[in-house]
């Protein structure tokens, strides 16, 4: 039996040792909550760091207590937790990926100290999982740890979630590992994210730093599909909205009551951190109480600030400004029964948590940046009356989803004080228009839902992986296409150029034949069952300069020209070049505006090429190309073909494919093998898939019936033949 193994920075659960024994208490966290249908389930199991520095004479007590629970820890010492969580994790890959990047320290120790704890991670991973598990990986302590995990498992399935937001790659590439980061996150087969923006981020970042594609959300390296996709987490609806009506919370409600005299209460509730915002939302606060003075000790701001990492420099004096600002605050507006702010600096259990959810008519959420931001949600989902206002920074992931928030930017003061007063002045029939659509869209997207959309995702992603990965040329085929090539009197090897006999190159008068591919033609040439067939977009005068004294036959610039049995070059009859005239000027003025770009211009085609051009800008401006040329392309008959980092336009007369079927014309080949590596090469495959053996090279997406990685692949396939 397959079974599902978690791994996270921490155990979902809080172990505290007192007098001498060690106590276990589960954590109350979403992600505890949502994943615990899963984890507690058959021999499933979640691997974390159990949240202390463990003796090494009591690791096997910490072991046994916790695989009762379906729980195995990961033992760290004080140091690691010092540089690889602290250091590496919380002062380089936090603030980048919240857009602090001044705030980021780029320290090697940190660095080594992050891959030997992923290194850690992986040696626990493996001491548990077996091939036909299900691994799912969280967030960015353990970004290393997909590829780790892969190359020893390279058939796992292999989930990960980001629960931060992902950079723009302007900022991501400050970080000096970032290659690293980005192979280690593409061990994954699907990798999620809270929005579409940081998936857009992730996929940019790695087609710009890597050696990879990017079709959509699919990112294509090596002989691997990863998908990437947005999965914005949900809370446990049920329970907090259940919660407001139990006797406990109930008791604290109207404890509350009669402590707190304002009339109306404004809740604000974050952990300690320069993403929050907090300090701007005093502000705001503030602006309030100064240009609508009518507010004063009608409303009182309830925040709490939850202790975090308070030993760095940048907490610490964060800190100190929230005192400092509460202070002034309070001190310049309280009166004799009213003060404005009550400020707490602690955690608050949960039933306080829901008590001042269910007693607060507006909930100010406004961080900086968010992956999510759960308090929202649980907000909304405590609001049984449904009444009560949302104030929802854009910047946090939640807004993509909780629309029905005031929205506003945290950065504008102005925006958010004057959000906060239509929330007071909101007529009670818009609050609960507004609350009825927001609870609806929390209670459906509930965190049960979210894991489960993402492990339904995961599993489809794996069997359309292991379906694509069949066609893959392994060597069982290759003796297959071997034995029919064996058993064949006439053969016929159709073989593109570019791409497929040898790899591009940045100069493309570059990429003429080297000595191993001579002699592999002149192999198969020598065979007189074989009829090597090399089709190209190339123009004639390359083909005849390169294979012209071989025994090949030759068809160049799609079809346009062919040289057949050694004769002379022929072309197509009847082809017109006097729309070149026409379309030339356009392409001259993309070349105008992108260097490195240039027209290569052939007998019936021209083809703009942009294999120097900076990364993405080559691609825009070929998206911009292709959508500005189309229609005009085919109202005066021409073709556009989108290739490898290059846009060709020719007669719509001439293809591949209408070559190649000519060529078989009243010939009879008992075996036809076609090898192609772009667009155009998808012709010939339409064309001639039910009656010939049909390779793409370098990808997996195309009507061929099968797929080779790259040249050296398509070359070892020839000369095995």
């Amino acid at each position: 039996m397959s079974k599902t193994i978690i791994v996270s920075n921490r155990l979902p659960v809080k172990i505290s040792r007192e007098d001498g024994a060690y106590e276990l208490k589960m954590s109350e966290g979403g992600l505890a909550t949502g994943l615990g249908s899963v984890y507690k389930q058959g021999n499933n199991l979640w691997i974390g760091w159990c949240g202390m520095d463990v003796p090494k004479e009591d690791e096997s007590i910490i072991k046994d207590r916790l695989s009762k629970e379906n729980l195995a820890p990961v033992f760290l010492s004080e140091e690691e937790i010092h540089l690889y969580y602290e250091g590496f994790s919380n002062e380089t890959l936090w603030p980048i990926f919240h857009y602090m990047s001044t705030y980021a320290q780029y320290e090697q120790s940190y660095w080594d100290s992050y891959q030997s704890v992923n290194q850690k991670f992986k040696e626990r991973v493996l001491a548990f999982a077996e091939p036909n598990d299900v691994i799912w990986i969280h967030d960015y302590q353990l970004l290393l740890l997909p590829g780790l995990v892969r190359q020893e498992l390279p058939d796992a399935t292999i989930g990960f979630f980001q629960h931060i937001p992902f950079p723009s790659y302007e900022l991501f590439r400050l970080i000096p590992w970032r290659k690293n980061l980005l192979d280690g996150m593409l061990g994954s087969d699907l990798i999620g994210f809270h929005t579409f923006d940081d998936v857009r981020h992730f996929t940019s970042a790695a087609e710009r730093l890597l050696p990879v594609q990017t079709t959509a959300n699919v990112i294509h390296t090596d002989d691997r599909n990863i998908t990437v996709d947005a999965f914005p987490m949900g809370i446990d609806a049920d329970k907090f909205n259940s919660l407001p009506s139990s006797p406990e919370v109930l008791e604290i409600i109207k404890n509350y009551d009669d402590a707190l005299g304002c009339k109306k209460i404004v809740l604000s509730i974050d952990r300690l951190d320069y993403s929050k915002g907090i300090t701007q939302r005093l502000q705001a606060f503030e602006k309030v109480l100064l240009d609508h003075p009518k507010y004063i000790e009608q409303i009182c701001l309830h925040m709490i600030v939850v202790p975090s990492r308070d030993t760095i420099p940048q907490y610490a004096e964060l800190r100190d400004q929230i005192d400092k600002l509460v202070g002034n605050i309070n001190a310049r507006f309280r009166t004799a029964s009213w003060h404005p702010i009550h400020y707490f600096y602690r955690s608050f259990p949960i039933e306080q948590l829901s008590a001042l959810y269910s007693k607060s008519e507006i909930c100010l959420v406004t961080p900086m940046r968010d992956g999510m931001n759960l308090v929202s949600k649980e907000y909304i989902a405590s609001r049984t009356n449904n009444d009560g206002v949302l104030i929802l920074s854009e910047m946090a992931g939640a807004s993509k989803e909780l629309t029905d928030a005031l929205i506003v930017n945290p950065n504008n003061l102005g925006e958010l004080s004057d959000a906060i007063v239509e929330a007071l002045e909101m007529p009670a029939s818009e609050q609960t228009s507004r609350m009825e659509s927001l609870k609806q869209t929390v209670t459906k997207f509930d965190i049960k839902h979210w894991v489960k959309i993402f492990m339904d995702q995961l599993k489809e992603v794996k069997e359309t992986e292991q379906s694509r990965r069949a066609r893959h040329v392994n060597k069982d085929l290759l003796a297959s296409f071997g034995a029919k090539m064996s058993a064949a009197k006439k053969r016929a090897l159709f073989l593109d150029y570019d791409g497929t006999l040898v790899n591009f190159k940045a100069n493309i008068n570059d990429a003429s034949p080297d000595q191993e591919l001579y002699q592999l033609i002149t192999k198969l040439s020598n065979d007189d069952r074989n009829q090597v067939v090399i089709i190209s977009g190339r123009k004639h005068d390359n083909l005849e300069q390169w294979f012209g004294h071989m025994p090949v036959d030759l068809i160049a610039e799609h079809g346009a020209w062919r040289k057949v049995d050694g004769q002379q070059w022929t072309e197509t009859p009847n082809l017109s070049d006097k729309w070149k005239s026409t379309v030339r000027p356009m392409l001259e003025s993309y070349s105008d505006r992108t260097p490195g770009s240039f027209i290569e211009e052939k007998k019936y085609s021209l083809a703009w090429h942009y294999r120097k051009v900076e990364k993405g800008l080559g691609e825009l401006r070929a998206n911009e190309l292709i959508s500005n040329m189309r229609y005009f392309t085919r109202e005066i008959n021409l073709q556009l073909l989108p290739g490898n980092k290059v846009v060709e336009i020719k007669n719509a007369e001439i293809n591949k494919g209408k070559a190649t079927l000519e060529y078989l014309y009243n010939k009879e080949f008992d075996f036809i093998l076609a090898m192609g590596d772009d667009h155009t090469d998808e012709d010939i495959f339409a064309a001639i898939n039910d009656i010939a053996i049909t390779i793409k090279i370098g990808s997996s997406i195309s009507e061929a019936n099968y797929y080779l990685k790259n040249v050296a692949e398509a070359r070892n396939l020839l000369q095995s033949l």
